[in-house]
């Protein structure tokens, strides 16, 4: 496995995946930092995730397995 360079933030996640970013911070608790999802600590303890794009393409599994089949059964 390649070293991981750089991570995605969940906004810019969202962006890519074409959801909105509530969403993914609802999808995420599937995730474990193995699959590619990190917490990043700012200054004054601000939080957010980021993924890595193997954690992108895990959402991107989770919303074709749970969303989108979904919706298609409705």
């Amino acid at each position: 496995m390649a070293a991981i360079s750089h991570v995605h933030t969940i906004q810019r996640a969202a962006e890519i995946l074409g959801r909105n970013d509530e969403l993914l911070w609802d999808l995420s608790d599937q995730l474990e930092p193995e699959d590619g999802v990190i917490w990043i600590i700012d200054v004054d303890d601000r939080q957010t995730l980021a993924f890595t794009d193997a954690g992108i393409d895990a959402l991107r599994d989770i919303i074709a397995d749970q969303i989108d089949v979904a919706t298609k059964t409705e």
